[in-house]
C-alpha cells in the first residue's frame, strides 16, 4: 500500500470536503499566516500524493456526516513551545497520543481510533487528556460534537502532517523528541491506534488523586506528582479558597498541613499567617484565570465539586473557530461549548441576536460583554477563519448570470433589430443586445430584486458587456426612420442543441 493511500486512511473523516492551507508569511508573534479554505472534493489518494510531495498542503476533516470520527487532535497553539517537556508529559501519563510539530512550532496531538466513534464522546476524552498535559482551553479536533450538514456545513478541517515529506516541517516526534520518517509515523499510527476502552482505562488511571478529590480539579493535577516547589504563593492562596470551604472551623491548621506536606521547600511561617489574614478579612473566590490553574482547568468538572467553583462557575460561553460560507448574504457557523450554531451577519455583528442565536440553537444563554471585546473576538475569529466555496448560483452575481443567460436565449427573443424597441433582447454577431428597462423588468418578474440599478450595469460589465449605442430603422406615420437607441450589450451565450430521440413507428395496418 503507498504512502498516500496509508495516510489516506489515517486521516478519514468527512467524504465530500478537505481542506487547504496557503502558508503565507510568519507575523511578529512567530505565528504563521495562512489563509484556510475548504474545497467540496473529497480527500483522494493523488492530492494526499501532492500533499506529500510539497505541491499543495491538504486538511483534513474529522467529523463526518453523521457525527461520526475515527481521529482527532489537540492543536496545542504555543510558538515558543517545549516539545521535549511536552514529549515527556505524554510518556509519563502514557497517553496514546502521536506529537507532531504544527506548521507554526506548536503541537497537533493525534489519537487514532480502531472504529468510527461519536465525535462527542472523542472530544471528551481528548479535553480531558489536553487538561492532564496542562492546556486547557486549547482547540480540540473534531471541534464540533455535530454539525448543520444540511445547511452546508461540513466542520473545520486540521492540516495533515508530512507535507513536503522530504524536507517537513510538519513531522511526528518519537521518545527521543527525534523526527520521524513518514514511513515510521505511519506504522506508529497502526501501534498507537485504540477503542474507546482503551480511552476509558486512561480515564480511570489518572481520575485517582491522592489530594483534594473533593475540590478544584486544577489542584488534583498540580500536585499529581507531589510536592511543589513553585509558585508556592499562588498555590497557597489558592488552596486557602479551598480550606475555607471544606474546614470553616479548621481552615488555618488544614492550610499549614498543606505547606508542609505540599511545598518544597515549605514557605516561611510568616507568609503562611499573611495569606490566613488575607482569607479572614474576605472571602475570595479561586483565582481560575492565573496561570498554572488555567492551564489545567476543568470548569465542568469543577462545578460538580463538592467545594469546587459552585456558583461562581462562569458563564462565559467556550467560543471555537468561526466558518464562513461564501454565499450571498454570507452565512456563519460558529462552535459555542462543542455545538455548532448557524448566524446570519447581522447576528454575528450584533451580541443580543447572537445571544438569542445561542439560545434557540444550543440552549444556552451566554452572558454579554463590553461592545469593544465582542468587536475584538469577532475580528479575532474573522481574521482565522476558515472558508467554504458555494457554487455561482447561492451567490447574487451568480444568480443575475443565470437569469440574464435566460432573459437573452429564451422565446422571447428579437426576431429582428428593430424590436429591442419592445424590450426584447436581440442576438446577432456574437452580441446580444436590449434595452436596461427590458432587463429590469424582466429581473422583476422574475423576483430578482436585491441588487440596484448601478450594480446591474457593473454586473453586465464583468460579464464582458458594456452600453452602446444601436441604429434602428423604425416605422412612423410619414415612413419609416432610422432612430438610435441607448442599450446594453454582453457576448452571447452558447446555446446547447437538446438531441431527442426519434422513435420509429410501424406503419403496418392492423387489419
Amino acid at each position: 500500500m503507498s504512502q498516500a493511500k496509508r495516510l489516506l486512511a489515517a486521516y478519514m473523516g468527512a467524504a465530500a470536503a478537505h481542506g487547504t492551507t496557503t502558508v503565507g508569511r510568519v507575523g511578529r508573534d512567530g505565528k504563521a499566516e495562512g489563509k484556510s479554505r475548504i474545497v467540496r472534493e473529497p480527500l483522494t489518494e493523488e492530492i494526499v500524493q501532492g500533499h506529500i510531495d510539497g505541491k499543495q498542503g491538504v486538511g483534513a476533516i474529522p467529523i463526518n456526516e453523521d457525527n461520526m470520527c475515527k481521529f482527532g487532535a489537540i492543536d496545542v497553539d504555543v510558538y515558543d513551545l517545549n516539545h521535549k517537556e511536552l514529549q515527556e508529559k505524554i510518556c509519563k501519563l502514557d497517553l496514546p497520543l502521536l506529537h507532531c510539530r504544527s506548521k507554526s512550532g506548536g503541537a497537533h496531538l493525534y489519537v487514532f481510533l480502531k472504529d468510527w466513534e461519536p465525535a462527542a464522546v472523542a472530544r471528551e476524552y481528548l479535553t480531558e487528556m489536553a487538561i492532564l498535559l496542562g492546556h486547557s482551553g486549547c482547540e480540540i479536533f473534531p471541534k464540533q460534537d455535530k454539525i448543520i450538514a444540511e445547511r452546508g456545513d461540513v466542520g473545520n478541517f486540521i492540516n495533515m502532517p508530512y507535507f513536503d515529506a522530504e524536507m517537513p516541517q510538519r513531522f511526528c516526534y518519537n521518545k527521543k523528541i527525534e523526527a520521524m520518517e513518514l514511513d515510521e509515523f505511519l506504522t506508529e499510527i497502526d501501534n498507537k491506534s485504540v477503542n474507546l476502552s482503551d480511552l476509558e482505562a486512561i480515564r480511570a488511571t489518572q481520575s485517582v488523586r491522592k489530594h483534594f478529590e473533593d475540590g478544584p480539579p486544577c489542584l488534583r493535577h498540580i500536585f499529581a506528582d507531589g510536592p511543589q516547589s513553585a509558585p508556592r504563593n499562588k498555590l497557597l492562596f489558592f488552596m486557602g479558597v479551598y480550606c475555607k470551604k471544606k474546614f470553616p472551623d479548621s481552615g488555618q491548621a488544614a492550610l499549614e498541613e498543606y505547606n508542609r506536606t505540599l511545598f518544597s521547600p515549605p514557605l516561611p511561617s510568616s507568609e503562611v499567617q499573611t495569606v490566613i489574614k488575607q482569607h479572614e478579612k474576605k472571602d475570595w473566590g479561586y483565582t481560575c484565570k492565573e496561570e498554572p490553574f488555567k492551564s489545567y482547568c476543568d470548569p465542568s468538572m469543577c462545578v460538580l465539586a463538592n467545594f469546587g467553583i459552585g456558583q461562581d462557575a462562569p458563564d462565559a460561553p467556550q467560543v471555537g473557530g468561526l466558518t464562513i460560507m461564501l454565499s450571498e448574504p454570507r452565512l456563519y457557523f460558529m462552535d459555542v461549548n462543542g455545538t455548532r450554531i448557524q448566524l446570519s451577519t447581522e447576528q454575528l455583528q450584533n451580541q443580543m441576536l447572537w445571544q438569542r442565536a445561542c439560545m434557540e440553537q444550543c440552549m444556552f444563554m451566554p452572558s454579554t460583554t463590553k461592545q469593544q471585546k465582542w468587536q475584538q473576538m469577532v475580528n479575532g475569529l474573522m481574521s482565522q477563519a476558515t472558508y467554504i466555496d458555494v457554487p455561482d448560483e447561492l451567490t447574487i452575481s451568480g444568480q443575475f448570470k443565470d437569469l440574464l443567460e435566460t432573459y437573452c436565449t429564451s422565446n422571447i427573443r428579437a426576431m429582428a433589430p428593430e424590436e429591442i424597441l419592445m424590450n426584447k433582447p436581440w442576438t446577432d454577431a456574437g452580441t446580444t443586445k436590449f434595452k436596461l428597462e427590458g432587463l429590469l423588468e424582466f429581473l422583476h418578474n422574475r423576483r430578482f430584486n436585491i441588487t440596484s440599478r448601478g450594480q446591474i450595469t457593473q454586473m453586465i460589465r464583468d460579464l464582458g458587456g458594456d452600453s452602446t449605442k444601436q441604429n434602428i430603422n423604425k416605422r412612423g406615420p410619414k415612413g419609416e426612420v432610422r432612430t438610435t437607441v441607448r442599450c446594453w450589450f454582453v457576448p452571447a451565450f452558447e446555446e446547447e442543441e437538446i438531441e431527442l430521440p426519434v422513435k420509429e413507428y410501424s406503419n403496418e395496418i392492423p387489419f
